[in-house]
């Protein structure tokens, strides 16, 4: 069984980490521009394509005129990732039954990016990885650990168990993200586009923060909410302004 990544960056992030056996290479013939991608796909097998035989493989990607065959991306169980030595700052992201596969893939771009350390999403009633969750993470799932579960209160209450805080974000919390601590093991369950983190998932949380908003919109993007608390937490934890 085999993956389909398309697209210039999401292709040459997989074959620079390696953290999968890529397979074969389809490069459109006169595409300009992809010197890194050859040169990091070493000895690789690749196939000169028309943009024609590069749509039948991927009719629905935004390809760039790239896409790459491998095996597909390594996925964490729970325990097993529970069971690894895990330093006192530790940032995992939930995702409680997020099924756009774009907020799916834009969430894993900016956790990785602000230093989060896995992001944990559900095998059910959400977005499976795709071409497109691939092409929006823009390389990042090559980079950090990724957890599939499919009870999200079971993880949950295991990840608590181990030292975790757990913290939703919720437009009702009781604490501003800006008042609260975000230093040590830390999880941000993040909710799906239309309802938010369910009351389950939500009753098994340590407390909830919302993000602060001063203008006529009520609620943000499930994507962005993460990026600006993902944001705020690499801030807390490196003593830094950014």
């Amino acid at each position: 069984m085999t993956e389909w990544v398309a697209g210039r960056i999401p292709v040459l992030e997989c074959l620079r980490a390696r953290k999968r056996q890529a397979r074969r290479l389809f490069l459109l013939s006169e595409a300009k521009g992809i010197e890194a991608i050859k040169a990091a796909a070493g000895n690789l097998p690749i196939q000169y394509c028309s943009r024609q035989e590069l749509n039948k493989i991927l009719p629905d990607a935004l390809h760039q005129g790239v896409i790459l065959e491998a095996d597909p991306l390594p996925v964490w169980d729970i325990q097993d990732w529970i069971r690894q030595p895990h330093a006192p700052s530790t940032t995992l992201v939930a995702l409680d039954e997020i099924s756009d596969p774009h907020n799916f893939g834009a969430i894993v771009r900016n956790a990785e990016a602000c230093g989060a350390n896995a992001v944990l999403f559900c095998v059910r009633h959400a977005a499976p990885i795709t071409p497109v969750v691939l092409k929006s993470a823009a390389g990042a799932m090559e980079h950090i650990d990724l957890i599939a579960v499919t009870n999200l209160v079971r993880a949950l209450k295991k990840l608590k168990e181990t030292g975790f805080w757990i913290i939703a974000l919720d437009p009702s919390g009781p604490k501003t993200l800006w008042e609260t601590d975000l230093t040590g093991k830390t999880v941000f369950v993040v909710g799906s586009e239309g309802k938010g983190v369910r009351r389950l998932v939500r009753e098994t949380c340590d407390t909830a923060v919302r993000i602060p908003l001063v203008g006529a919109t009520s609620s943000l993007n499930a994507s962005v909410s993460a990026g600006i608390v993902l944001a705020e937490c690499l801030r807390q934890k490196t003593g830094k302004t950014l």
